[in-house]
């Protein structure tokens, strides 16, 4: 399954105008970068992956449709997915906020 391009186009937007935003293809999705840290993407497998605090994963998923994302069999504290995103602009600004809260990636 290849990703929802009207998601990627709707993050696309929401992050217009963001400093050092990249698109980056991995895993037949599309990941959101933010000073070469992931913040969001749109699965290969359907709907978004966000990344936030790891420490806040646990409420998340309590309070939201997010759940943790896994791979290879292994949850992933700090990795979420959300299916069918009721609230794109919320997860956006959610994986920004993380994003830019850590140091930049050398290129």
């Amino acid at each position: 399954m290849a990703f929802d391009e009207r998601l990627a186009e709707q993050i696309r937007e929401l992050l217009a105008g963001v400093p050092d935003v990249a698109e980056q293809k991995i895993f037949g999705g599309l990941a959101f970068m933010v000073g070469g840290n992931m913040a969001v993407g749109a699965s290969g497998n359907g709907g978004m992956i966000v990344r936030v605090d790891p420490a806040q994963s646990d409420e998340l998923v309590a309070t939201t449709e997010a759940r943790l994302m896994e791979m290879r069999g292994r949850t992933m504290r700090g990795w979420l997915r959300v299916d069918e995103p009721d609230d794109v602009e919320g997860w956006v600004v959610r994986g920004l906020a993380y994003a830019q809260s850590l140091p930049p990636k050398s290129r």
